[in-house]
């Protein structure tokens, strides 16, 4: 079963953003995650409508982060990700007459929502600027700022992960 793995790619594709500090291309952003840049502009266009992202055209253009990452909850972007479904399991509903059907989807519906509800209470609860504290936790400065010691490098840094 195919995994819907957007959200953990635009969280990671931000936090790179920021860092970077400069416009990157759509290019730029799918040489990052092994994907065409179609896909990339269509995914960050949900981020753009939701305000989150601005593209800029011309030479020199890209996009960039439109808010603090201090303004920004992994909700957010699962939002202007279109709410992607969080489960990839479900209930069977072939035979929706079925007293044991009913009840086990009953039982299964009020789990994925009290589940869904604790997740998204947590989505809303951590933002991006901790996800960055985190990386800065993870990565000390050396004071070597090669790019293969440097976390905020986008050079060479890809995944083995082929579509958004």
């Amino acid at each position: 079963m195919r995994r819907d793995s957007r959200l953990s790619r635009m969280l990671h594709v931000l936090i790179h953003m920021d860092r970077h500090g400069d416009p990157m291309t759509s290019d730029m952003i799918a040489q990052m995650l092994c994907t065409n840049p179609v896909v990339v502009r269509r995914t960050m266009a949900g981020l753009r409508d939701a305000g989150y992202v601005q593209s800029e055209k011309g030479r020199g253009g890209g996009w960039v982060i439109k808010r603090a990452l201090s303004q920004i909850t992994f909700l957010d972007i699962h939002h202007a990700l279109g709410d992607p479904s969080i489960f990839a399991v479900g209930v069977s509903v072939e035979h929706p007459e079925c007293l044991v059907e009913q009840a086990v989807n009953a039982a299964l519906g009020s789990s994925f929502e009290a589940a869904e509800n604790l997740l998204m209470e947590r989505f809303g609860a951590v933002t991006l600027a901790d996800l960055a504290a985190d990386i800065d936790r993870r990565w000390p400065d050396t004071g070597d700022n090669a790019d293969d010691k440097n976390p905020w490098s986008i050079t060479g840094h890809t995944h083995a992960a082929k579509d958004t």
